[in-house]
C-alpha cells in the first residue's frame, strides 16, 4: 500500500460531514466554515513512541490518546471541539496495527462529534501529530493570564492516577488488587478530556489550564503569566480510592503533584462564585474542588497541613 491508499482505508474516516466542512480529505486542503459569532482555537501535540507511550502500546490506545491530549486543551480554553488533522509516521507498514489505530480513532472522533478533515503519512518512527480545531464564543475565551489574588484554586477531579498507571505499566508498581491495577492502567493509557467541563466553566474560571505536565508544573503556568503565587493544600488534593491504596506517601505526592497525564482542568474562580461553579459542573458529571489559592508574589508554596513541602521538580519536562 502507498501513504495514499493508507491514508483512504485506515485515517480518512469516511463518513458524513459536518456542516461546517466544506472539503474534508481529499484534496490538497482542507475547506471550513467557521459559524458566525464563533472564535476559531487551534492546538496541536505530538506523541513519540518511548516518550508519551510505551514501546509495543495497543495502537487503539495510542490513537485515543494522540485525540484526547489535543481536546484536552481545547477543554481547558472552553471551546468545542470540532475537527482535527493528522500526521502519522511509522517503521513499517502493518495492516492490523493500522487496523487497531483507525478502531481507535474512529471511537474517539464519534464519541466528541469530530471530524478529521486532513494530515499525512510517512515512513518514519512511530509518531503521531494531531492537531485540533473548536469553537468558542466571542469574548468568553478562558486563559492563563487572568488569575487573581485572593481566587480559588479549584480541579475537576483526581489526581495522580495516570502516573501510578504508568509505573504499574513499567511494572515498577505492584496494586493490592486487579481491579486496581486494571483501573490505573486505564487512567494512564485512555484518558478522557474534559471537554463539557471546559464548555461549562467558559464564563466562571478566571484562568484555566489542563493538567498534562503535573500539577504544579501546570499551576505554575498559571502563576508566572498571571503574576500571583500559588498557595496549594496537600490534603485537599483529590485522589481515587486505588490510589489511596499506597501506603507510600511520598509516592503519592510525586504521582499527584507532579506525575502529569491526568488530563483534568485546573482553574480558578472567584470564592463567590464557587457554590455555582460546583452545580454548573455537577450538571456535566465534572467535580469543582478546592484545592488553594492565589496569592502573593508568582511561585509556589504546598503545605501539608502546617507543615510546608519542599518542592524539589514541578512536573515533566522534555528538555530537563
Amino acid at each position: 500500500m502507498n501513504e495514499f491508499e493508507i491514508i483512504d482505508q485506515f485515517l480518512a474516516l469516511k463518513s458524513k460531514n459536518r456542516k461546517d466542512v466544506l472539503q474534508g480529505v481529499g484534496d490538497d486542503c482542507a475547506l471550513l466554515k467557521v459559524p458566525r459569532g464563533q472564535r476559531l482555537a487551534i492546538t496541536m501535540d505530538t506523541l513519540i513512541s518511548g516518550v508519551h507511550f510505551l514501546e509495543g502500546c495497543n495502537a487503539a490506545d495510542i490513537a485515543h490518546k494522540a485525540i484526547a491530549v489535543n481536546l484536552s486543551d481545547l477543554a481547558a480554553a472552553g471551546a468545542e471541539p470540532a475537527w482535527i488533522t493528522l500526521s502519522l509516521s511509522m517503521p513499517e507498514l502493518d495492516q492490523h496495527w493500522l487496523q487497531d489505530f483507525h478502531d481507535g480513532l474512529k471511537r474517539m472522533v464519534e464519541h466528541f462529534g469530530i471530524q478529521i478533515v486532513g494530515g499525512d503519512t510517512c515512513r518514519g518512527p512511530l509518531s503521531i501529530t494531531v492537531q485540533a480545531h473548536g469553537f468558542v464564543p466571542e469574548q468568553v475565551f478562558s486563559r492563563r493570564n487572568t488569575a487573581k489574588a485572593g481566587e480559588l484554586i479549584c480541579v475537576t477531579g483526581n489526581l495522580g492516577d495516570a502516573a501510578l498507571g504508568l509505573l504499574v505499566a513499567q511494572n515498577k508498581l505492584e496494586c493490592h488488587s486487579k481491579e486496581s491495577m486494571d483501573y490505573l492502567l486505564k487512567k494512564f493509557q485512555t484518558p478522557y478530556p474534559q471537554v463539557a467541563a471546559g464548555i461549562a466553566l467558559r464564563s466562571r474560571a478566571t484562568a484555566s489550564i489542563d493538567i498534562s505536565d503535573g500539577l504544579l508544573a501546570d499551576l505554575n503556568h498559571i502563576s508566572q503569566a498571571s503574576d500571583v503565587g500559588v498557595l496549594l493544600r496537600w490534603e485537599k488534593v483529590p485522589m481515587s480510592e486505588h490510589a489511596r491504596k499506597i501506603t507510600d506517601k511520598n509516592l503519592l505526592m510525586k504521582s499527584a503533584l507532579t506525575g502529569g497525564d491526568d488530563y483534568e482542568l485546573c482553574f480558578t474562580v472567584k470564592e463567590d462564585e464557587l457554590q455555582a461553579t460546583q452545580q454548573a459542573l455537577e450538571t456535566v458529571g465534572a467535580q469543582c474542588i478546592p484545592i488553594g489559592r492565589m496569592f502573593g508574589k508568582p511561585g509556589i508554596r504546598v503545605l501539608d497541613h502546617d507543615e510546608e513541602i519542599k518542592i524539589s521538580e514541578l512536573g515533566f519536562q522534555h528538555f530537563k
